[in-house]
C-alpha cells in the first residue's frame, strides 16, 4: 500500500480584524475554496477535510468539496488554541474512526496562492528527501540584519556591528511564506509538532505571498492574484 496523506483546512469562525475573514469573497469566490481545490486538485491526499466550529464555514467548505466529518471542540476554538492543538484533535479523531495517514498538510484557509503544483512538488521533496517538513518560504526583501528598533520614542540600530556593512553582502533570510506546511507524521509527533529545523523550502516569490491581516492587506492580495493568474495589476 502507497503513502496515505491528508490535507487539514484550519478555519476558526471569529476573526476580529476582517469579519467573516476565512470565507470572504476573493476574486469571485470565498477565500477558503482556493486552498480546498489546490488541495483536491494536486491528487496527494486521500482525504481534504475543514477543521471548524462554525457551521456557515462547514456548508462553504462541503460545497467546494472540502469534508467536515466533525465540528472543532470548544475548548480548541479560543483565541488560545494552538494550530498544533488544532490538528491533534483532528488527527485523533480519524484515528477513533480506524484511519491513520503517513504524511498530513495543514493548509491556511486565507492563502489563495496555494497551488497543487506547490503542494505536489513539497511531497516529492519530502519524500525524496525522506524529511520531517517542507514548507514554503520567502526571502526578506530587507536584511533584517539591518533593522532597527524603538527605544524611548528614538530609532536605534538593534545591530551595531552590521552599520556599515553592504546589502548584499548579509546571509540570506527567510520566512514563512504562511501558506501550508507538510509533514512526515511520525516525525511531526516525535518532536511534539515542533519542527524548526532541516525544513526542505520550496522557495516563492514575493509576488505569491502576502500576510492577510487588514482591509488593505486583503486588497494588496488580490492585486498579486491577479498578477499570479493573469499577468496583469
Amino acid at each position: 500500500m502507497g503513502n496515505k496523506a491528508i490535507a487539514i483546512i484550519t478555519a476558526r469562525g471569529g476573526s476580529k480584524r476582517i469579519p467573516q475573514k476565512n470565507i470572504k469573497e476573493f476574486c469571485g469566490k470565498p477565500i477558503i475554496a482556493y486552498s480546498i481545490e489546490a488541495a483536491i486538485n494536486s491528487g496527494i491526499f486521500d482525504e481534504v477535510m475543514v477543521s471548524t466550529d462554525s457551521m456557515e464555514i462547514a456548508k462553504i467548505a462541503i460545497k467546494y468539496g472540502a469534508k467536515v466529518p466533525f465540528m472543532r471542540s470548544e475548548a480548541n476554538s479560543s483565541d488560545y488554541a494552538t494550530t498544533s492543538d488544532v490538528l491533534a484533535e483532528v488527527i485523533d479523531e480519524y484515528r477513533k474512526r480506524g484511519r491513520e495517514f503517513d504524511y498530513m498538510a495543514c493548509l491556511y484557509p486565507t492563502a489563495p496562492f496555494i497551488t497543487p503544483e506547490k503542494l505536489k512538488n513539497a511531497m516529492e521533496m519530502l519524500i525524496e528527501q525522506d524529511g520531517l517538513m517542507a514548507m514554503p518560504v520567502v526571502q526578506f526583501s530587507y536584511p533584517p540584519q539591518r533593522g532597527y528598533i524603538m527605544e524611548n520614542d528614538k530609532l536605534n540600530m538593534k545591530y551595531m556591528e552590521n552599520a556599515e556593512k553592504r546589502s548584499q553582502d548579509f546571509e540570506k533570510i527567510y520566512h514563512d511564506a504562511g501558506q501550508f506546511y507538510l509533514v512526515q507524521m511520525k516525525g511531526y509527533w516525535d518532536n511534539n509538532g515542533r519542527i524548526y529545523r532541516g525544513i526542505t523550502p520550496i522557495i516563492v516569490d514575493e509576488m505569491e505571498v502576502q500576510d492577510i491581516d487588514n482591509e488593505t492587506d486583503w486588497k494588496i492580495a488580490e492585486i498579486k492574484y491577479n498578477f499570479m493568474i493573469n499577468g496583469e495589476m
